[in-house]
């Protein structure tokens, strides 16, 4: 009765608009710094780690930033992508837009208790210690189930690979450790559809999809709508370039709809579902969930695990300088959504990166372009409070030219302005390094002892300095002036290399 009641509710509710766009500036953030994104985005085309991408950033309820980049396969003939338009394989993503969403809504509704037995709604689920795993520990990845199984070689229909995965015995007690599981993610799927007594595209088309307006979100696209969908990769066990059809050969077996893959999307619908989470729950007056459950399953809980979404951390694709409040999550065909509810902004990324990749290595390009767009644009935002509680480092980085390359080693090229900067730096270094010669002259003196002034210990360094005025002819006094310009060169040159050594940002190498 509850679930009609609410579906009619969301019927006579409608549907939302997309987002709104809006230029930097009226949402407090620098058009100029946004500009690096397109750097960054068409890097990551150069190095043959994919052959388009759509990018749509938003803050403060609209959208800042919409673009297409390339085309949708690698021939110039392959259609352009549309920020707006091109429908990506969501992958991973599927884990929280999807799975973890319907599993919000029944929380929050009180028919989903995190801490009941997974076997309280699903009955064939058993078998040595599966009476113990619980729904926070799926959601957590602490569930103790294998990371997956190549359910496409042993399932004959999808029905056999629902009952293998549910038999599939533990690897490891229940809590004890995290394991990035895809089985998990299925069997929190089929714990939905228990409780909802729908499937859970069904569920989540009614629920979440059609009532937010996100008409180009779906498991199993439509063939209406194939030209629109950027293509992935040959994969087994079909034998054929994919497209239109779920890429996960396991979400394959299982029909198209699984827990951990199959939801296909734009970069302007994952836009409007952001907005809604950072809005607590609700868009344009739909409510979709309280804030409540929103602030609870995207609070870090166990490791970097939230509940179902992952956490910045500074690694997995988040980038240095999103808020520790940041949560999202990556997708293995070249996806991620980043959040960030304390700057009130959000990142999102759609490629086909496994669709004939060019780089040698493929995963490393997109984990560093996911990272520097996450950076690029949460150093956009013209905050001055944010700067001041953010880590030295980090404020460093920023008060450093602002438009320099987040991370210079992996840049092939930096922009003028970033020159330009620097340049300005290491004049007033310059400057500055000058404007205390006495000091510098003190430091030389003490530093260096010329042999001349050896043979004359009880002389001054001034007494030495008049006499060689005096008897400018003498070797001896001219090798003692050479000796201590030397020496003073030298040593301001310690001096002002000691300074760029300090002022200069620590490296953001060592990051992952």
């Amino acid at each position: 009765m509850v679930v009609h009641l609410a579906l009619a509710l969301a019927t006579l509710a409608g549907t939302a608009d997309k987002l709104p766009l809006k230029s930097p500036s009226a949402v407090g953030m620098s058009a100029e710094r946004l500009a690096t994104i397109d750097r960054v985005v068409r890097r990551g085309m150069s190095a043959g780690g994919y052959p388009g991408a759509s990018v749509v950033i938003g803050r403060r309820g609209a959208a800042v930033l919409q673009k297409g980049f390339g085309h949708l396969g690698w021939t110039k003939t392959s259609p352009e992508v549309d920020a707006d338009k091109t429908i990506y394989d969501l992958a991973s993503l599927s884990k929280v837009i999807g799975t973890t969403t319907a599993a919000m809504i029944l929380y929050d509704e009180g028919r989903l208790d995190l801490d009941a037995p997974v076997s309280r709604y699903l009955h064939d689920f058993t078998g040595g210690n599966k009476d113990q795993v619980t729904v926070r520990q799926l959601l957590t990845h602490r569930s103790g189930l294998p990371a997956g199984r190549e359910l496409w070689r042993i399932a004959s229909n999808a029905l056999d690979a629902r009952r293998i995965v549910l038999a599939t015995p533990l690897a490891n007690k229940p809590g004890a450790a995290f394991v990035y599981s895809d089985l998990g993610a299925d069997v929190m799927a089929w714990v939905v559809e228990e409780i909802s007594g729908l499937a859970l595209d069904t569920y989540l088309n009614e629920r979440v999809f059609k009532r937010l307006g996100m008409s180009d979100t779906f498991y199993n696209p439509p063939d209406s709508l194939h030209y629109r969908i950027a293509p992935t990769e040959v994969a087994p066990p079909r034998g054929y370039p994919v497209k239109g059809e779920v890429h996960d050969e396991n979400a394959f077996a299982l029909g198209g709809v699984a827990g951990h893959a199959g939801l296909f999307s734009t970069a302007s619908d994952l836009a409007i579902f952001a907005q809604m989470m950072l809005n607590g729950g609700e868009y344009n007056d739909v409510r979709i969930f309280s804030d409540s459950t929103v602030a609870l399953f995207t609070r870090r809980s166990a490791g970097t695990r939230a509940l179902g979404w992952d956490t910045a951390d500074g690694d997995g694709g988040s980038g240095e300088h999103l808020t520790a409040a940041a949560y999202g999550h990556t997708g293995y065909t070249g996806t991620s959504i980043w959040i960030d509810p304390e700057r009130q902004m959000f990142v999102v990324l759609l490629t086909n990166r496994v669709h004939a990749a060019k780089a040698r290595r493929p995963a490393k390009v997109i984990a560093d372009v996911r990272a520097d767009l996450a950076d690029a644009a949460a150093l956009s935002v013209e905050d001055t409070d944010r700067i001041l509680a953010m880590p030295a480092s980090f404020r460093a980085d920023r008060a450093d030219g602002w438009n320099k390359p987040v991370r210079r080693a992996r840049r092939s090229t930096r922009s003028s302005r970033a020159k330009t900067t620097k340049a300005k730096v290491t004049t007033a270094k310059s400057t500055k390094a000058k404007a205390k010669p006495t000091a510098a002259k003190s430091t030389a003196a003490k530093s260096s002892k010329p042999s001349a002034a050896k043979s004359t210990s009880s002389s001054k360094p001034s007494a030495v300095k008049k006499s060689t005025k005096s008897v400018p002819a003498k070797a001896k006094p001219a090798a003692s002036t050479s000796s201590k310009a030397s020496s003073k060169a030298r040593t301001t040159s310690k001096v002002t290399r000691s300074k760029t050594a300090v002022k200069k940002p620590s490296s953001p190498s060592s990051r992952a």
